[in-house]
């Protein structure tokens, strides 16, 4: 196990600390707990910031955060990304989910809120400070799916427009929004192309995610509703609404597409929305491996974050009165914060950036116990900055040394795993057992008709190039995710061509998507075409 030592010390200092940095994870959580949460908990840091984070904040799984306003395919997303119902989801066109639901990997069922939050080994045990009128809307849904293996989704409650925006959620939804942006790794904006409007909700809570805007990305959903004209007319009006609430020079990584396991409406953007669909695919599976560096660059953050907090309340204490006029005191530096801001940029050479938002600030203050403020002990100050200037370096050195070591961790299972050669991408389902009491072939009912389709084909000593066979399985409207999962059943040679029975066979497995039913994980026994079933071993 590698050993870190701080500079400066001297033998069998840090020996416990050293133990425990085999790893970044545990590396970043040793020097957290060491350097930073002192400092953390010197200043009050927790009242006006972010909770003091756990063990489970290093080492859990990279989550995702699904947010959009109610029927643009928030849970139908989390769905076609899992190829699976979840527990606890509803589908529909009126504001379904009501509650934030963590998607997470173990024994199928559902954990209430309260227990979730009593659990040390999930990283949601700081949340209890929203109570429980969030408590009540917050669960677990647990599945044992491959793609949860590698990631965590969080589903958030429709936001709502109009009228129903009025109605009181009993907690704070931007502040619940903003506690999860920070420690989460990626962040999906849905936007439906036919709601385009963005409520004073929905602007109120893509404000939440500031801070965070590199986390961000916007999807255009249902995108195969409309035709190329209005597809342009749409993603402009998009992003000129997005314009107004997003204040920064960076336009978010938007993908256009329809992410569900549904026959197009209309097909003529097909290829765009398969390129868009691997793109997104490609930026979530880079999440397992990024998880680490996005650790220690939001520990920077905190780091930061928490320095200039430190120089706040310093400030603050200095300036209080000792006996009389104490309020009054408060009030005009709670009014006059930005320029005490200013006087800190000016002593302390502190970058504008780092600071925290002045109303936000404010507002902490307002209610805050002005008796509790503390000075700054140099000491606490000295220590971030040595673990800034000395132990960062080392653990990014380490970071790499562990990205070089062993496979790549990648997010497989669900729709991700149609990612493999053919003319098709895209994964896994789950499918239905007609036939399997039969003795007779179930595709050779209809086969007669799938093999005139086949001669016309051009076939080649028997067999039909995937190019030719896309160009006639696309005529079934299916999108190429669910297209890519009949290629890696049927070709049971893998040779990248189609003989006539494996042809056959993709035609039935179209037949059946196109009836309701999920395609199968595996090719189960009594579909593999007759000519490439083994024979039975003999007996002796």
């Amino acid at each position: 196990m590698r050993r870190w030592l701080r500079a400066g010390q001297g033998p069998g200092e840090g020996e416990g600390e050293a133990e425990m940095l085999g790893t970044v994870a545990g590396g970043l959580e040793s020097l957290y707990r060491r350097w930073l949460l002192p400092l953390e908990e010197h200043h009050n840091f927790q009242a006006f910031h972010s909770p003091s984070l756990d063990s489970a904040d290093f080492t859990n799984k990279p989550m995702v955060l699904v947010v959009g306003q109610y029927s643009t395919g928030k849970t139908s997303f989390i769905r076609y990304l899992l190829d699976q119902d979840f527990p606890g989801m509803r589908i529909g066109p009126e504001p379904t989910t009501d509650s934030f639901i963590a998607v997470m990997y173990g024994d199928e069922g559902i954990i209430p809120g309260n227990a979730l939050v009593a659990d040390p080994k999930k990283p949601f045990r700081k949340l209890n400070s929203f109570g429980n009128a969030f408590l009540n809307r917050f669960m677990c849904a647990q599945l044992p799916n491959q793609v949860l293996k590698s990631i965590t989704i969080i589903d958030t409650p429709g936001i709502l427009s109009g009228e129903k925006q009025r109605i009181s959620r009993g907690y704070d939804f931007a502040e619940v929004l903003g506690w999860f942006a920070e420690r989460v790794d990626r962040i999906i904006l849905l936007f439906d192309a036919h709601k385009l409007d963005i409520s004073d909700e929905f602007s109120e809570a893509i404000r939440a995610l500031r801070g965070n805007d590199d986390k961000v990305r916007v999807v255009l959903n249902k995108a195969d509703q409309v035709d190329t004209q209005q597809l342009m007319r749409v993603y402009g009006a998009m992003m000129w609404s997005l314009g107004k609430v997003v204040d920064t020079p960076e336009v978010a990584r938007v993908y256009i597409g329809s992410f569900w396991s549904c026959p197009l409406h209309i097909t003529h953007n097909r290829k765009l929305f398969e390129m868009e669909a691997q793109d997104l695919f490609a930026d979530i599976q880079s999440l397992p491996r990024n998880a680490a560096l996005r650790k220690l660059n939001d520990l920077i953050k905190r780091a930061r974050l928490a320095k200039v907090h430190a120089y706040i309340i310093d400030y603050l204490k200095k300036e209080m009165p000792a006996v009389f006029g104490k309020e009054a005191k408060k009030k005009e530096m709670i009014k006059n914060l930005s320029e005490v801001y200013i006087a800190l940029q000016r002593e302390h050479n502190i970058s504008v950036g780092d600071f925290p938002n002045v109303s936000k600030m404010q507002g902490a203050l307002q209610t805050y116990d002005f008796s509790r403020l503390r000075a700054v002990r140099p000491k606490l100050l000295e220590g971030v900055d040595q673990m800034l200037a000395r132990d960062m370096a080392p653990l990014l050195s380490q970071l790499r040394e562990e990205a070089g070591q062993g496979p790549e961790p990648v997010v497989s299972g669900g729709a991700f795993n149609g990612h493999q050669d053919g003319p098709f991408t895209e994964g896994y389902g789950e499918g239905t057992g007609a036939g399997a009491d039969e003795s007779e072939w179930v595709v050779a009912r209809d086969k007669p008709k799938y093999d005139e389709i086949f001669y016309t084909l051009s076939p080649v000593n028997g067999k039909i190039s995937g190019n030719n066979a896309k160009r006639e399985l696309v005529k079934s409207k299916l999108p190429n995710t669910v297209l890519g999962k009949v290629w890696v059943l049927c070709d049971c040679d893998q040779d990248g061509w189609l003989d006539e029975e494996e042809f056959a066979l993709a035609c039935h497995l179209i037949k059946i998507k196109l009836e309701g039913y999920d395609l199968p994980s595996e090719l189960p026994p009594h579909l593999v075409p007759p000519s490439h079933r083994k024979p039975p071993h003999p007996r002796y």
